[in-house]
C-alpha cells in the first residue's frame, strides 16, 4: 500500500523487452535506497513494482503483460521522469489516501490552464471508471493522491498547487498526455458489497438504475 504522496522524481535509465514482458531500470533521484531490499515494493507513476535488484541510486523491476496492458509503463522511454514512492509502513503518516498501486486504467489530459500559481487540469477517464469518481473524492494520478474538484461525465477537474508541480512530474503534462489512474479503493469495495449475493454469480455484474430499483434502493 501507498499514500499517494510522492517522495522523489526519478528517471528511466534502462528498458529491455523480455519476450512479452519488460525489465525496467529506474534512477531514484533523492529517494533513499539504503533500507531497500530485493522484494520490496516501489510505486513508479502509481504502478506497484517489485525490486529485483538495486544499488545506492538505482533499481530494476520486471513488468508483467497485465501491467503493460493496463498502464503506461510500457511507453516510458530512457530519460523519462517518473514519480516514485516506497510502500508505506505502520508508522507512515497517511497524508494522502490509501493507494494500492494497482492501476485501473489510463486517462488523458484534455485541458490545462492557470489559476494564480495553481495549474488546473481536466482529465478524461475511461468510461468504465467514471462511476467511481466523485466531487471532493480522492483519485490517484500517476501515483499522486489528489482531490477531485468537479466531474462532468467521464471528465474530472483537478487543481494542482505549486509544491505538487515542483515535486512530481505533473508540470510536464500537456493536452494529450496519458496518465495512470487508480480510483479510490473504498468505492470499488462499496460497489462489490452492494451487489450482495449477486456478486457470486458469473458474468459481468455492475450497479445501475435497474439494479437499484430491483433491490429497493429506488421507488
Amino acid at each position: 500500500m501507498f499514500t499517494g504522496l510522492i517522495q522523489a522524481v526519478g528517471s528511466v535509465f534502462d528498458s529491455q523487452p523480455q519476450g512479452t514482458d519488460l525489465r525496467i531500470g529506474i534512477e531514484t533521484g533523492k529517494l533513499a535506497m539504503h533500507d531497500t531490499a530485493v522484494g520490496d515494493s516501489i510505486a513508479v507513476n502509481g504502478v506497484c513494482l517489485t525490486v529485483t535488484r538495486h544499488t545506492a541510486d538505482r533499481f530494476w523491476a520486471d513488468v508483467s503483460v497485465e501491467t503493460l496492458r493496463l498502464t503506461g509503463i510500457g511507453r516510458l522511454q530512457v530519460g523519462d521522469p517518473v514519480n516514485l514512492e516506497k510502500a508505506l509502513t505502520l508508522s507512515t503518516p497517511l497524508g494522502g489516501h490509501l493507494v494500492s498501486g494497482h492501476v485501473d486504467g489510463i486517462g488523458e489530459v484534455v485541458a490545462r490552464s492557470q489559476s494564480g500559481r495553481a495549474a488546473l487540469f481536466s482529465i478524461k477517464a475511461p468510461e468504465e471508471l467514471a462511476r467511481y469518481i466523485a466531487v471532493k473524492g480522492s483519485i490517484c494520478v500517476d501515483g499522486v493522491s489528489l482531490t477531485v474538484n468537479a466531474v462532468s461525465g467521464a471528465v474530472f477537474d483537478l487543481t494542482i498547487v505549486p509544491h505538487t508541480l515542483q515535486e512530481t512530474i505533473m508540470d510536464s503534462y500537456a493536452v494529450g498526455s496519458r496518465v495512470n489512474l487508480e480510483v479510490d479503493i473504498i468505492a470499488r469495495y462499496l460497489e462489490r458489497l452492494l451487489l450482495g449475493k449477486e456478486a457470486a454469480k458469473a458474468g459481468s455484474q455492475r450497479i445501475d438504475m435497474e439494479f437499484l430499483r430491483r433491490h429497493g434502493f429506488l421507488k
